[in-house]
Order: structure tokens, then C-alpha cells, then sequence
């Protein structure tokens, strides 16, 4: 499956990025200065990791509207398909549906429980997935995605919350810039702390 990155890239599989894309999902609108602070990073290596972030459609850039003198400077925040959006994770999630629909006519199978926008968003979440270094099982039926085995939950073990979180994040973005029923519900909880499925809500079953 061709996901449009280079072999082997993947924007978050650096913690450093990892850390960078939390504190622009906690809050938007970051400097670089501000990012520097907070992750005691030298500025062109925050710089380069915010360039990787946005090259994978995960972080947008704004210039700052001053009123009064002095140079504006550049905001970066995380995307989240709404208000934050992507031309890049847009783009991608038009390939992925694209693909998705083509195998689904080469390979036919049973009639899909799911609507066609709820599809395309799984084609999205899935290659997004996949090419973060992810080996995802989706449930249509159950409406779950299986993680397990996590590698990067496996080597920054100490990390796991914020890992959690912005993984969530991604995937609740990836769903949103793609359009439709689907939302992020949350994580499963497990008593393995390797053992990763995400819960997903279809507009239907909310109360």
C-alpha cells in the first residue's frame, strides 16, 4: 500500500517530535521560542522537527496579525481537521478513499456495514496508520482498531501517556480531515500495557 512518504519516514517515531506535536495539541498557536523552553531543544533542531510535523500534514503554521510594530512571528499549531486543517492530510485522506474505493471493487467482498464517507475515513485512518509504522487490524463491525503490538509504546515506555495521547489526537484528525460519521471514542482499557485498541464512535450512536 503506497502512502505517499519516503521509506522509513515517519514524523513521530522521534520523541522529540512527539513531544513537540503534545505541546502544540495541548494548546495551539506555539512559538518557537515557546517550544524551545519547553523541550530545552537548540531553536533550528525545533525548526527542523516542525518542519517534519507539517511535511506529514500533522502541524499548521500561521503568521502572527500584529497591531503594532515589530516583526510578526509564526505560530504553529497541531492539526485537528476542523479548525486547524491540512492541505497535506487532506490531500491524503482524497488518495486513501481513492485507493480504498478501487480495491473494493477489484477485491469485492460482503456488502460493507459502514456508509461510504465512514469507509473513506478508514482508508485515511488505516494508510495515516500504516505509514507512522503501525500494523492496524480494523473492526467495522465492532468499530475498533487493533494497535497491538505497539513498537513505539514498547521502546519509550516511560513516555506511554503522552504517546497515547497524540496518537489519539492524530487519529481523531486524520478522521476529521477525511469527513464523515466516525470520531474518535477513546482507548480500550487493558491490563497489558502493550495492548492497544482504539475505540471508535459512529455519529449514530451518540445519545
Amino acid at each position: 500500500m503506497t502512502t505517499g512518504r519516503p521509506a522509513g519516514y515517519s514524523a513521530i517515531s522521534n520523541y522529540s517530535r512527539v513531544e513537540i506535536l503534545h505541546l502544540v495539541q495541548e494548546r495551539p498557536q506555539r512559538t518557537i521560542a515557546e517550544l524551545v523552553e519547553a523541550t530545552a531543544l537548540h531553536p533550528n533542531t525545533v525548526r527542523e522537527h516542525l518542519q517534519r510535523l507539517m511535511d506529514d500534514g500533522y502541524v499548521v503554521s500561521a503568521t502572527e496579525h500584529r497591531t503594532t510594530r515589530g516583526r510578526p512571528r509564526v505560530l504553529y499549531s497541531a492539526t485537528d481537521g476542523v479548525n486547524a486543517c491540512s492541505p497535506v492530510q487532506r490531500r491524503r485522506a482524497r488518495a486513501a478513499a481513492e485507493r480504498g474505493d478501487l480495491m473494493r471493487r477489484v477485491i469485492p467482498g460482503e456488502t460493507p456495514e459502514l456508509d461510504t464517507t465512514a469507509l473513506h475515513q478508514i482508508d485515511a485512518l488505516v494508510e495515516d496508520l500504516v505509514g507512522a509504522g503501525f500494523d492496524p487490524f480494523v473492526d467495522e463491525d465492532e468499530l475498533t482498531v487493533e494497535l497491538t503490538p505497539c513498537a513505539q509504546a514498547s521502546a519509550q515506555a516511560d513516555h506511554r501517556e503522552v504517546l497515547c495521547s497524540v496518537h489519539l489526537s492524530i487519529m481523531q484528525s486524520v478522521l476529521s480531515s477525511a469527513g464523515g460519521p466516525l470520531s474518535v471514542d477513546g482507548m480500550r482499557s487493558s491490563c497489558d500495557p502493550r495492548e492497544c485498541i482504539v475505540q471508535l464512535l459512529h455519529a449514530s450512536q451518540k445519545a
